[in-house]
């Protein structure tokens, strides 16, 4: 995984809060992400996640608070504006067009900058099978490997997944998860994902944080959080009411309990 990363992040926030009609979903949110590094953003239903990603990506205006990306202010840009500059966002729900081909939608998505079709085939092998099919026809895991596919053509700065899991079998989580690690070593993009498995994105991830109605109670390195399942559980479940600070503690005693924390069998 990812050592070292630039001095200036490619995504900075500072004391973000973000929400709809004036009501703040998140609250005082201080968030990095450098080049080639790999950020999971976890937390139960409702926690906030997605008003995250969206506030980054433009589709919504942050409420108070400061965006920084790639060095510049752009709280508040519109979506479009941030593709342009480097953002691509991956939404729950995929945005496909199912009356459109796997080889459609790659060539919808290049600009004088993209990634040739060869080098994101060798980058997602997957794809390969699916390029002559059309995008309603494809299964769950080959859409969201499109899905993907799509949002790196452009070879973005920032790759923003929200929900790379969403109505998969775990078996094909676990194929599609290590492409973000792939993405970063091999693109030297940054990449923040949402993601409900969270045993599956700790193996992932260099850091993760964890929110719990709107709010951070944990975060760290992902190996140390990875050790330490009953903190987990407790963010989880709602029983931090405020940042955690973690430790380089020993491994708890095998919990396994709690949203999502199962290891996969």
């Amino acid at each position: 995984m990812a050592d070292s990363h630039a001095a200036t992040p490619v995504l900075e926030i500072r004391n973000l809060s973000a929400g709809y009609f004036g009501t703040a979903v998140v609250r005082n949110l201080d968030l990095t992400v450098g080049r080639g590094e790999v950020v999971a953003l976890l937390g139960s239903n409702g926690a906030g996640k997605t008003t995250t990603v969206n506030t980054i990506a433009g589709l919504l205006k942050p409420l108070k608070g400061e965006i920084h990306f790639n060095g510049q202010l752009s709280g508040g840009t519109p979506a479009p504006t941030m593709a342009r500059r480097g953002i691509a966002l991956v939404p729950e729900g995929r945005a496909l067009f199912f009356s459109l081909t796997t080889r459609e939608h790659l060539r919808l998505a290049k600009t004088k900058h993209s990634a040739s079709e060869s080098e994101l085939l060798d980058l997602l092998p997957e794809l390969k099978k699916c390029l002559d099919r059309k995008a309603g026809l494809l299964s769950g895991g080959e859409q969201q490997m499109l899905a993907v596919g799509r949002s790196l053509m452009a070879r973005p700065k920032l790759l923003i997944v929200d929900e790379m899991s969403m109505g998969l079998a775990p078996v094909i989580v676990e194929r599609l998860l290590p492409v973000l690690r792939t993405v970063a070593d091999e693109f030297g993009s940054a990449v923040l994902f949402v993601e409900q498995h969270v045993a599956l994105a700790l193996n992932v991830a260099d850091k993760a944080i964890v929110l719990s109605h709107g709010s951070v109670v944990l975060r760290g390195d992902a190996a140390n959080l990875r050790q330490d399942r009953e903190l987990l559980r407790r963010s989880y479940m709602g029983e931090l009411d405020h940042e955690h600070p973690l430790t380089d503690s020993p491994p708890s005693a095998g919990k396994k309990t709690g949203p999502g924390l199962r290891e996969p069998e």
